[in-house]
């Protein structure tokens, strides 16, 4: 289910963070292979799928002078991560051969209420395609059925997997179909559209302990761990060898890469005042490379012991 599966270790190269988070975006695989309405790619329909390299051209030419895409993100600044990989689509589709954007976050209101907003509305050789985007990290269960999505917790505990499905498959979905979005598509003179999902991110499992992948997950989704704190010590003597970063929330979506990260005894001082009840810490453990630089193996949620009990219980 890869678009682009000769490029898929792309953003790993790159130096540039936002550029790698936007070949991250483009090249990743999406996080289900089977879902009650169809999944898109957003550049399904472009000229990139013939002619990959130049896609990779694109990429590594931004990665060389990335102000083009800076300027693109300048304009409606974040700190939200859904809304930041939504600007990196649009970015995407703009640049893209083929694909044309005609809106993005268009709101359908009703009598001065806004039902909700279509998150891209794009044109392509296959017809005019309303696709809704997300970007979602669920950990899954230690003592439950790991197949059932209901048990797939965000980090925060307040998401969760089967919830989200629901959302998309009964409201951002359906909602391009209805009344009122026919008349703010007529007004962009779209007659009739075609609702798809792209949904990304990682799955997290739990440490120690092994937990099946929810039904329904794609085989080659994005994985990575989560450990509570009183098992880090076990677990860190369990991983090979390398520097543990941590990762701030903007950083979450490409392959992480420094030039220097936090040393070992930096990393055990952040530790020892990571409050027990801190909210759950993204970390990745680099390798350092033959060019000098340090990269991305693996990527792990430390969270409270007392998680998700107590993420719940604190909202």
């Amino acid at each position: 289910m890869t678009l682009f599966p000769t490029l898929s270790a792309l953003p790993r190269e790159l130096h540039t963070p936002a550029v790698r988070d936007l070949a991250w975006a483009i090249l990743s695989p999406p996080m289900l292979a089977l879902s009650a309405w169809p999944q898109r790619h957003p550049l399904s329909g472009s000229d990139w799928v013939h002619h990959p390299q130049a896609l990779e051209n694109v990429l590594r030419d931004l990665d060389r002078d990335s102000r083009t895409l800076d300027q693109w993100l300048a304009r409606n600044s974040t700190r939200r991560l859904g809304l930041y990989y939504e600007r990196l689509w649009q970015f995407a589709i703009d640049q893209a051969p083929g694909v044309k954007m005609l809106a993005a976050n268009l709101p359908i209101r009703i009598d001065g209420h806004t039902l909700g907003e279509l998150d891209l509305l794009l044109q392509d050789g296959d017809g005019v395609h309303h696709v809704e985007l997300a970007i979602k990290f669920y950990l899954g269960p230690q003592d439950a059925d790991g197949q059932d999505p209901a048990n797939w917790l965000g980090p925060g505990s307040h998401d969760r997997l089967d919830l989200k499905l629901a959302h998309l498959t009964e409201h951002q979905l359906p909602i391009s179909a209805r009344k009122e979005s026919r008349l703010a598509l007529a007004a962009l003179g779209i007659e009739s559209v075609q609702a798809k999902l792209w949904l990304g991110g990682y799955l997290l499992y739990p440490w120690p302990g092994p937990a099946e992948s929810p039904q329904g997950v794609n085989h080659d989704h994005l994985r990575g761990r989560w450990v509570h704190q009183k098992d880090w010590p076990a677990f860190g003597a369990h991983c090979p060898e390398g520097r543990w970063q941590v990762l701030p929330r903007h950083a979450w979506l490409g392959p992480a890469r420094y030039e220097q990260p936090l040393r070992h005894d930096e990393f055990s001082a952040w530790l020892t005042q990571l409050e027990p009840s801190a909210q759950a810490q993204l970390l990745v453990r680099l390798s350092q490379s033959e060019e000098g630089h340090w990269q991305e193996e693996e990527r792990v949620f430390l969270v409270s012991d007392l998680w998700p009990a107590f993420a719940e219980s604190t909202g």
